[in-house]
């Protein structure tokens, strides 16, 4: 058979990075007891390089080609002539990233007449036409949970971040300043205020458990109310919706799936709704706010900061105004793409890769869309409206 992987770019330094660490932390399994990537191959790599780029390859070319499997790996997926383009229309296989993503369009997915699965190396496959996807009975797969406390961990550092006006004081001290009254201007303690999660899944709920110590009021919003035990343990405050979550919250987070329904919910109207001086934390999918009224919300002081880690279209023009807007701590999307995680989902990958090619079933936390319709995870996560 024939994979397609696209991937984000080596490093501008060169490839193998120098890595400051000599290995990662192990973990058994993840936070709800769900087992970590179990692949019946060896891993085509040792966990702490760097597999989420070109060359990385995802450690799996040793086992494709072993069992006479043809790899393309690539970061040039734009345009009629590119590598992807060209070779779309007889792969079986379709790797491709959160981070770094080839958008299977409708259109796409019609040339893919050999297509048979579309399968993120992370979590998150609304890059991936998946009405489309259904309809023609693609298989589409993730890693659930791979990255998820990744993306939690990050989020976390940009709460803070924010509040506390790290980013600007750090510039003050690398330009040899010493501008304390400036840093602190804008400088508050999380402490007593009420952060809220839109979304309260993997995510959102691993967010919430981090910040309970920091002694902030915590609420939720989302559409699976979580349980009454859930709630006590961390004294929740649960908001049947977006628009009564955001007036009652200092820090709001997004960690919603995008689908056609969440495509542009924040909007002036909800962003509105946000008490002055409010901050916005978006490490979910860049097409959930409406990029001009972020813009327009941070230069009236409605929101006091914004920061994320997700764009659109990813990689970001070098012209998108999230790069330079007022009061922002965006990052490339990079938060769930950590050498950590890079070690999971690349073993998730080959996990799934080995059930599709054996024939085996792909476990249903993995999956996304099977047999025509929204199954596993996917029934759960995304809908087709």
């Amino acid at each position: 058979m024939k994979i397609l992987c696209v991937l984000y770019p080596d490093p501008v330094t060169g490839y193998p990075p120098a890595y400051a660490r000599e290995d990662i932390p192990v973990i058994s399994t993840y936070p709800d007891g769900q087992t970590l990537p179990s692949p019946r191959a060896p891993l085509g790599f040792k966990p702490g390089q760097l597999l989420g780029c070109v060359s990385g390859e995802l450690g799996l070319r040793a086992y494709l080609e072993s069992h006479g499997h043809q790899l393309i790996v690539t970061s040039d997926r734009d345009g009629p002539y590119s590598v992807f383009e060209t070779n779309l229309a007889d792969a079986d296989v379709v790797i491709s990233q959160p981070f770094y993503p080839a958008y299977l369009s409708a259109d796409r997915i019609a040339k893919a007449r050999c297509l048979k699965l579309a399968l993120t190396a992370g979590i998150g496959s609304d890059h991936v036409d998946l009405k489309a996807a259904a309809a023609r009975g693609i298989t589409v797969a993730e890693q659930t949970f791979s990255n998820s406390i990744s993306v939690a961990e990050h989020v976390v550092m940009m709460v803070l971040s924010l509040v506390r006006n790290y980013l600007p004081s750090h510039e003050y001290a690398v330009e040899g300043d010493w501008n304390i009254a400036d840093c602190v201007s804008r400088s508050y303690d999380i402490e007593g205020m009420h952060f809220g999660t839109i979304g309260a899944g993997r995510i959102g709920l691993a967010i919430l458990r981090r910040l309970k110590p920091f002694d902030v009021r915590l609420h939720y919003n989302q559409r699976h109310r979580l349980s009454a035990e859930v709630e006590r343990e961390l004294n929740l405050t649960f908001h049947a919706t977006p628009e009564s979550l955001v007036q009652a919250c200092d820090i709001v987070n997004l960690q919603v799936p995008l689908y056609p329904s969440t495509e542009g919910m924040f909007d002036d109207n909800l962003l509105g709704l946000m008490k002055r001086g409010s901050y916005l934390v978006n490490c979910a999918r860049g097409r959930l706010c409406d990029q001009d009224a972020v813009v327009r919300a941070l230069n009236s002081g409605r929101l006091a900061g914004y920061a994320g880690d997700v764009w659109y279209p990813q990689p970001a023009p070098v012209d998108h105004p999230w790069r330079t807007m007022m009061h922002n701590g965006m990052t490339p999307h990079m938060s769930g793409s950590s050498l950590s995680a890079q070690a999971r989902y690349a073993a998730g990958t080959l996990e799934i890769l080995q059930c599709f090619l054996e024939g085996r079933s792909i476990r249903p936390e993995y999956v996304i869309v099977e047999h025509g319709q929204l199954a596993g995870t996917g029934a759960r996560s995304y809908n087709l409206t």
